[in-house]
């Protein structure tokens, strides 16, 4: 659910053109003078766009500055100087100073509005973001951009109940939007509210079919529920659209187990390791299977890397404990693995009466 819209900072003749809602022809009508000549406070305006395309950031810096010496009120020129400072040279502050200059010469400048928003919240300046992006939803009620990036705030800040409010806006008048679907998708699981989850993460997944994350937890959600089918069905999305999704592999795999469906689980746990082979919970679970099917030097392999890659992992101490007390009939070792998952804060009543029987 990461990040501010990227904008593009390349402008040809005729992008600039409808950004500024001109005619195409423009430059050859509005900005000539009574003699037909081009205005100079516009040519170098439009060299400054020029060289801001071609990434020539102090060249464009030159030419809006020569371009606001000839005429102060042209905000364009302003915003453009603007979008250099921030997206060129990343000059903050200056940046700030032209969007807020552009907007006191044209207060019903939508782009310079939602680049100053940006602005702020990139400084942490999270109220006045805020105001600022309301401002260009004042302006434009439809702002797809203004909607996502206040509400991303609102989440970020714990805001949620606003945040789930202005997604809810931004889904009204763009229904598709896989953003808001989703976050809203995290909210209401947050929240215990599976029924709503499930409706916006189902409208996700049917928007977009490869969209992992939204398959992930949908299946989340579903294991939760103990509906495994669905659980199963939806992680295989999830995988599908990202092969390389490693928990999804492992809940995958755990759910095959929780089915008995052993050969399936092993497949998912040896993949999870061909991704990640430090996943100490894959070498546990692993173990576990292979202690069923009675492979016991290849599950007592298992455990002891479970518990090298993670020494804290107390349920991996405790299946270990299981597994020395009752296939292998190594009491000394049973026990010292059950007193080490006592240290980490187990609680199984199993493993406290047979440390307790012990008397050291």
């Amino acid at each position: 659910m990461s990040g501010y819209p990227k904008r593009r900072i390349g402008f040809g003749w005729l992008v600039v053109c409808c950004a500024l809602g001109l005619p195409q022809a423009w430059w050859d009508v509005s900005a000539a003078g009574p003699t037909g000549q081009t205005d100079p406070s516009r040519r170098e305006y439009m060299r400054g766009v020029e060289l801001f395309h071609d990434g020539s950031f102090n060249e464009a810096v030159k030419a809006f500055r020569k371009a606001i010496d000839l005429d102060p009120k042209l905000a364009e020129a302003h915003f453009h100087l603007g979008l250099v400072y921030y997206q060129g040279k990343r000059q903050l502050a200056e940046a700030v100073t032209e969007m807020k200059q552009a907007i006191q010469i044209n207060p019903s400048y939508v782009d310079a509005n939602y680049e100053l928003g940006l602005l702020y919240q990139i400084q942490g300046k999270f109220a006045d973001s805020e105001q600022a992006l309301k401002r260009v939803m004042s302006l434009s009620p439809k702002h797809e951009d203004a909607h996502w990036a206040l509400s991303r705030q609102y989440l970020r800040n714990r805001e949620i109940g606003k945040a789930t409010t202005l997604f809810l806006a931004l889904l009204d008048f763009k229904p598709d939007h896989t953003g808001a679907l989703y976050s809203l998708g995290v909210i209401y699981d947050g929240q215990g509210e599976s029924a709503k989850a499930r409706e916006v993460l189902q409208r996700l997944t049917k928007t977009d079919a490869s969209h992992p994350d939204g398959w992930y937890l949908l299946a989340r959600l579903e294991e939760k529920e103990n509906n495994l089918p669905k659980a199963a069905q939806a992680y295989q999305m999830a995988i599908t659209a990202k092969p390389d999704l490693v928990d999804a592999h492992y809940n995958l795999g755990y759910v095959y187990k929780s089915q008995n469906k052993a050969q399936e689980a092993q497949k998912e746990f040896r993949e999870v390791l061909r991704l990640r082979p430090e996943y100490a919970e894959a070498h546990m679970s692993l173990g576990d299977l292979y202690t069923e099917q009675g492979r016991l030097f290849e599950a007592e392999d298992e455990y002891l890397t479970a518990v090298r890659l993670k020494p804290n992992l107390a349920e991996a101490h405790f299946n270990l404990g299981l597994f020395y007390e009752l296939h292998k009939k190594d009491n000394l070792s049973a026990l010292a693995q059950y007193r080490k998952y006592l240290e980490l804060g187990g609680k199984d009543e199993r493993a406290e009466r047979i440390v307790g029987q012990s008397g050291r």
